[in-house]
């Protein structure tokens, strides 16, 4: 005898998926702002890796962090390519210090 049981949906739900998302932006953004942590090369590398993905989401703060650490941290000119553009985008989302970073860093 079969008895037919209601099976649970296996697609998670949108809010399951934003929940990961939305704490990586959370803690990277501690990681930053923490004054003790911030100044380990380690930690910004971490908070980079974390930002990675909500500023490819087009998450505005995760944009301007990111673009912010690019721009002044790395060393690389395709880093701070990168950084400018994320920088651009964060600006032109209305975000505040984007738009004020923008305007100091120099031209290239």
């Amino acid at each position: 005898m079969k008895f037919r049981s209601k099976t649970p949906d296996s697609s998670p739900s949108p809010t399951a998926l934003a929940e990961p998302k939305r704490l990586s932006l959370r803690v990277a953004l501690w990681l930053l702002d923490n004054p003790h942590l911030s100044e380990n090369t380690n930690v910004k590398h971490f908070a980079g890796r974390l930002l990675k993905q909500p500023a490819r989401e087009g998450v505005v703060a995760a944009q301007s962090r990111l673009g912010q650490m690019l721009c002044h941290d790395c060393g690389t000119p395709r880093d701070r390519r990168i950084g400018h553009e994320l920088l651009r985008q964060a600006a032109r989302a209305g975000d505040q210090r984007a738009q004020r970073l923008l305007k100091q860093l120099p031209r290239d």
